[in-house]
């Protein structure tokens, strides 16, 4: 498509690409907005539509839907496959069709997945916590390890299937951690009549020596205390060694190692920037971190390519945490030095990062934040927490929808969003019989035997 005014190029529809977007709506630009997927992920969430509080939808509003007001943008679903510096293009790829960008100007605010360090075949047994995938599937493994503990006969393996394992004790680990514990002790107490839910365990393991360390030692003491309160199973100073079917492998720091039989495992340890980070790294020269995260200038781009802009959890810079607020703000700021060249101003300032503080939920009205000087506990940090997260969800519909199921959620012990399916049972691993195309197992990998003779429907 050929191009009449300059022609900015978005990579990535989460924070940054997205708050660029918005930014460049009324500057003489043509956006063109290339992202994996047609939504806009509120990934700090996703442990909620895990555990049965939201939905997918209220987390992950369309993108086409909330620029579709904004004549000067165009949204494409596709995956980045090559950026070409020298030649300013980008090819893209989706289901078959392949297309190449042209750019003036380069937004590339791809993400972050998750990193299993090296150990990627861990993804099988433990998923991580970085899309919508994910998530349901890890709603279908935490509902469905209590629907067949209520099957078996066998105690043991009655308590391996209420066993959770939680690997990771930053804010997304100990979310997760205190939502199944909750989940387990109060909505589903009355739901079953062979097991008592509330008798699962739920551990939450980290190699580091702290929970929520960034926080601070006052903030991470009363984390990890309110954690035992609701009866989680803190375990630090552990390195996960090995995740199979049923169990975690951890080495403790006196060297000895523990098998925990567990029947769901959650991953959430570590992030790996997008590939495109490398890609443009060995382009530009730009040095590339292990992470994958490329060290920018200080007004956000490459070495020698001030039209390149990378930003959110892709960019190296100064230390910056991989939160939403420094995505938000950094697209915003490549957006405004784009907006004032096409002005002719050419203002190139650098990016001054405005810290909105730091939050993590553990309990029901119980958190931590840490805002400036400002260090909250229990239930007004639960608050400022649940204003705050209101605030960064796009569009008044969402915002009313999750607000009603935090209320079901929060203001008695329902869930709204229990439902599991098939598919999403079937996906890396399978926690129950699923059919006689299936062997069964439990917390296994799902195994699939000779298709019936008067099955009709194609397999994945």
């Amino acid at each position: 498509m050929a191009h009449t005014r300059p022609h900015v190029v978005i990579i990535g529809s989460g924070f940054g690409g997205l708050f660029a977007a918005q930014a460049l709506e009324d500057v003489d630009v043509d956006v063109t907005l290339i992202g994996k997927t047609v939504y806009h992920l509120f990934q700090p969430l996703l442990y909620q539509v895990a555990t049965g509080i939201l939905s997918p939808g209220e987390i992950a509003p369309s993108t086409r839907e909330v620029l579709r007001g904004q004549d000067n943008v165009t949204v494409l679903m596709s995956e980045v496959t090559a950026i070409d510096v020298a030649a300013r293009t980008v090819t893209a790829e989706a289901l078959g069709h392949t297309t190449t960008h042209r750019y003036d100007y380069l937004l590339v605010a791809a993400g972050a997945g998750q990193s299993y360090f090296g150990n990627d075949h861990f993804a099988t047994y433990a998923p991580g916590m970085k899309t919508i995938d994910d998530a349901l599937e890890l709603r279908a493994r935490i509902f469905g390890s209590f629907e067949v503990a209520e099957l078996t006969d066998d105690p043991a393996e009655r308590e391996r299937l209420q066993t959770f394992v939680v690997i990771g004790a930053g804010p997304t680990g100990v979310e997760m951690a205190g939502q199944i514990r909750d989940l387990a002790v109060h909505t589903l107490k009355d739901d079953f009549r062979r097991i008592d839910p509330a008798q699962a365990r739920v551990i939450l393991l980290d190699g580091a020596s702290a929970v929520l360390g960034s926080f601070g030692e006052r903030l991470s003491g009363k984390a990890r205390r309110e954690l035992e309160r609701i009866g989680v199973d803190v375990v630090l100073d552990a390195l996960v060694t090995d995740v199979d079917e049923d169990s975690v492998t951890v080495r403790h720091r006196d060297g000895s190692t523990q098998r925990i039989e567990a029947g769901c495992k959650v991953w959430a340890a570590g992030v790996q920037a997008s590939p495109l980070g490398r890609q443009l790294g060995e382009q530009t020269g730009a040095e590339v971190d292990r992470a994958g995260r490329v060290h920018v200038a200080p007004d956000l781009t490459l070495p020698d390519h001030p039209e390149i802009f990378v930003v959110g959890d892709m960019m190296a810079l100064d230390e910056l945490p991989g939160v939403a607020q420094v995505a938000i703000q950094g697209g915003r700021h490549a957006a405004q030095v784009i907006a004032s060249e096409v002005r002719g101003e050419r203002d190139r300032s650098p990016f001054r990062y405005q810290d909105r503080g730091s939050m993590a939920v553990i309990s029901k009205f119980g958190a931590i934040a840490s805002i400036g000087p400002l260090k909250l506990t229990g239930l007004p940090a639960w608050l400022a927490w649940l204003v705050v997260h209101l605030i960064n969800i796009v569009g008044f519909k969402h915002r009313v929808t999750t607000l009603l199921h935090w209320a079901i959620a929060f203001l008695s012990t329902g869930r709204a969003e229990r439902t599991t399916t098939r598919q999403q049972l079937v996906g890396r691993l399978a926690v129950t019989q699923l059919g006689s195309d299936f062997r069964p197992t439990i917390g296994g990998v799902a195994r699939e035997q000779e298709p019936r003779k008067d099955s009709g429907t194609p397999r994945c």
